[in-house]
């Protein structure tokens, strides 16, 4: 592979990785955001998110079945377009960041009190509200990611 060394590459790398350098965070908190608002508005439509039910049945059981379901979707629905909006345009990071990782928490209760609902084979073989559930780890990491760079970087880099 020597032929990717060389005076072609040494001149290419350094611009390629400079514009990933300046636009990189903006790009990843842009796109979780749209993550964030493309589930949340399928959930305001009934039977659209392949998450509904499940999420219903575990915030029921945390609130002890108080709470009715039309509630418990669209208020879960509302509080991911709100973390979407957040980070797409970049206002209130903190406070966009603190919902974002509530809500996490949440999503992850599942695995606990429906294993049987996240998992074919427990604990490899999750289902598509496991996979679901499980791709939140990398939603958790481009969070503190971009929480990190609050104080280290400009506010101007992350916008």
């Amino acid at each position: 592979m020597n032929y990717l060394r060389g005076d072609w590459f040494d001149n290419i790398d350094p611009i390629i990785t400079s514009w990933m350098n300046r636009n990189g965070l903006r790009l990843l908190r842009i796109s979780v955001g749209i993550v964030f608002v493309w589930f949340g508005v399928l959930k305001f439509f009934p039977g659209l998110s392949s998450a509904q039910d499940l999420a219903i049945n575990t915030i029921k059981l945390l609130t002890f079945d108080l709470v009715p379901d039309i509630i418990i979707i669209n208020g879960l629905a509302l509080w991911e377009v709100l973390i979407g909006i957040g980070l797409i345009t970049g206002k209130f990071m903190r406070e966009t960041l603190l919902l974002l990782f509530l809500q996490m928490m949440g999503t992850f209760t599942p695995i606990f009190l429906f294993p049987e609902e996240v998992f074919t084979k427990i604990p490899y073989a999750p289902t598509l509200e496991g996979q679901y559930i499980i791709k939140n780890i990398v939603i958790i990491s481009a969070a503190i990611v971009l929480g990190g760079a609050l104080r280290s970087r400009s506010v101007n880099t992350l916008k």
